[in-house]
Parts: structure tokens; sequence; C-alpha cells
């Protein structure tokens, strides 16, 4: 199975705008599986860890888990966040496909992973 790291912003002004970027990263990574991959989502895998480490712990680990998925897909406000716009300079370094949802929708994204190595 083809794994899929979600990027997209994770921090908001307020607990329900950080909730909101959340839930939009496990909507897409809900996606994602129904496709027949397998999401990888930091927003949800570390949502109660925020402030337990340092931030460029968390830049490490993520980007880590960048590093041993398949692709990226970057999700509605990445560009505003440091941590996705890194993201996505790493992916596009490692040659790994990356899908930007807002550009490109769905179907581009469809098609790699229904496409068989």
């Amino acid at each position: 199975m083809k794994t899929v790291y979600i990027a997209g912003p994770f921090r908001g002004k307020t607990s329900w705008l950080v909730e909101e970027n959340i839930r939009q990263a496990e909507r897409v990574g809900l996606l994602v599986a129904s496709m027949g991959a397998i999401p990888f989502i930091p927003h949800s895998m570390y949502r109660f860890f925020n402030g337990e480490r340092t931030d460029d712990f968390w830049i490490a680990a993520t980007l880590e888990l960048l590093r041993r998925s398949d692709a990226l897909v970057l999700i509605k406000g990445w560009k505003d966040s440091t941590g996705s716009r890194g993201e996505n300079e790493e992916a596009k370094r490692l040659g790994k496909p990356v899908f930007d949802l807002e550009v490109d929708g769905l179907a581009p994204l469809a098609e790699w992973i229904d496409k068989k190595d």
C-alpha cells in the first residue's frame, strides 16, 4: 500500500482554529484512505502533545514521517504554514510526488494511488 503524508496548517489564533485545521487534515486523510492509501496525519497523531517538546523536535519528527511516505498532499492553507512549506520543499528535494489539492483537486492523487508500480 502507498503512504501519503498530509500537510497543512496546524496552529491557529484560537483553540477552535487549531481544531478546524486538525479536522481538515483528518477529512483529507479519510479521503486518502477511501482511495486505498495509508494517510499519515501528523495533525491528529500529535494534537495533544503541543508544548511537550520543542517546535524543533516536532518539525524534525514530522519531516522524518514525510521521508518515510510515498507522496505528499498539500491541503487548504498550506502556504500559510512554515512547517508545510518546509515539508513541500523536502518532498520536492526527495523527488516525491506532491499533490496540491487547492490547485489540482483530487483526480491526480486518485490516479497516482490507483497506478500500479
